[in-house]
């Protein structure tokens, strides 16, 4: 053989997708990520994506799963879970004692949490105080707009949703920066300590109310919101509020390419979970699709992926095939949907460019996440891997494998920990993204159709 054939016949040959895409592959993932953005710009926060996908749902001919319930193939149930997080299945031919194949990825993201007490007055500027949820660079949200979104419990037992920030005829919030003509303090400090936590207010007004007394700004803002939600403050203590980045999902660059949005991690990929199981007929094995809240502070609490809540979704279904949940585990096979850094040329010492995933070259297969070495890690086997590679080749999807960066240069993990101590086979795989954790993060479309067709053949496998 010549060299040029062995090359051909033995290594390697990575292409950009936007060259490998037919015309028909092109119109399908334009449509897809439109679909994916009007996704987006409705569901900022887990439960927005939790109430997103019950609508989808019951749309699409899911029934709740209550225990004691009779399935058969073909047949379609989710549970919602406490509001904040979702699982939903189409049963599959096979018998549960088979296992299912699941995907799993995570709809909450980095952001800045209203404390319980937040509204005060400092020399008649009204603001919210925060505590951030999950990493963030946090001069990031500073001079941007904001808004507000969550739920408050009241006193009477109603629940009132809000959203401020969102229309174009709302305000937006802000969190304001020192001028750099009066920043020669501020400048010596590292990024980490430029802005502090506790610098991280909300500005929420500034007009008084007339009258007599103090805390005029803070009590007309007080106003505002009873006037429009029957507020009092004292409601902000069984409250859920969150600041987010306000604004829609945008197309990004001069070609359109890319896709700009709060939230991409990991919304893309619950995203791409969820579309495939709606309109599905009867897969082989049950279909399993599953979104998780606190991934970003651990996966704890009882939405998180480290609760009982995905054990007793899978129960229910056991149950009502007279299989042990061990043994369904047992066979079971999950890809964790996570997404991974994009090799940034912006930042090209950070990342192993041979081992980095790449915007445009498809799905990202991680064997391993963790820290250093490979702390926190799942870390798949060579069976599983294979199982991923040779399942995305039959169903021709492109695809790529990725690690997080230098191996000394930091880390983080995903859900795929959790999944494989239950004794389920586990991959991760995810969107590329470019500035993970900001208020606005990049991903290409190519990659998120990919995503998409990539659970699809899992679910199918």
């Amino acid at each position: 053989m010549t060299t040029e054939e062995l090359r051909d016949s033995l290594l390697m040959k990575p292409k950009n997708g936007c060259t490998l895409l037919t015309a028909e592959q092109r119109a399908e993932m334009e449509s897809y990520c439109k679909r994916y953005s009007a996704f987006m710009d409705a569901c900022k926060t887990e439960r927005e994506a939790t109430d997103w996908a019950v609508a989808a749902c019951e749309a699409h001919g899911f029934k709740p799963l209550v225990p004691g319930m009779e399935i058969k193939p073909g047949d379609k149930v989710y549970l919602n879970n406490r509001g904040k997080a979702f699982l939903m299945a189409v049963v599959g031919s096979e018998s549960l004692a088979k296992g299912a194949n699941i995907c799993a990825a995570h709809v909450d993201s980095p952001r800045l949490d209203l404390k319980p007490n937040p509204l005060y007055e400092s020399d008649e500027i009204a603001f919210f105080k925060t505590h951030y949820y999950g990493g963030i660079k946090k001069y990031q949200w500073t001079t941007i707009p904001l808004a507000l979104h969550g739920v408050v419990y009241r006193k009477d037992g109603t629940v009132v949703t809000i959203t401020i920030g969102e229309d174009d005829n709302d305000p937006v919030l802000m969190i304001s920066d020192l001028l750099p003509h009066l920043a020669a303090d501020q400048m010596q400090k590292t990024l980490a300590k430029g802005i502090e936590g506790e610098q991280l207010n909300v500005i929420l007004g500034t007009q008084p109310l007339e009258g007599e007394g103090g805390d005029l700004v803070k009590l007309n803002v007080m106003k505002l919101l009873n006037e429009k939600y029957g507020l009092i403050e004292a409601d902000f203590r069984s409250a859920e509020l969150t600041i987010v980045p306000a604004g829609r999902c945008r197309e990004v660059g001069l070609d359109r390419s890319l896709l700009g949005a709060y939230g991409h991690d990991d919304r893309v990929c619950a995203y791409a979970e969820i579309e495939p199981l709606l309109d599905m007929g009867t897969p082989t094995h049950t279909a399993v699709c599953i979104l998780a809240d606190k991934e970003e502070t651990g996966s704890n609490g009882i939405s998180g992926m480290q609760s009982q809540a995905f054990e007793y979704f899978m129960e229910m279904l056991c149950d009502a095939q007279g299989v042990k949940l061990n043994h369904c585990f047992a066979n079971s096979f999950c890809l964790s949907a996570d997404v991974s850094n994009a090799y940034d040329p912006n930042f090209p010492e950070t990342c192993e460019k041979r081992n980095n995933s790449l915007l445009n070259y498809g799905v990202a297969i991680c064997k391993y996440t963790g820290a250093r070495g490979k702390s926190g890690a799942s870390d798949a086997s060579a069976e599983a891997m294979g199982h991923v590679r040779t399942t995305l080749d039959n169903a021709g999807v492109l695809w790529q494998t990725a690690t997080l960066g230098k191996v000394d240069q930091g880390g983080g993990g995903t859900v795929a920990a959790y999944m494989a101590n239950r004794n389920i086979v586990t991959v991760d795989a995810g969107v590329p993204v470019i500035s993970m954790h900001a208020p606005i993060e990049l991903v290409s479309k190519v990659d998120a159709y990919m995503t998409m067709l990539a659970c699809k053949a899992i679910y199918l496998a």
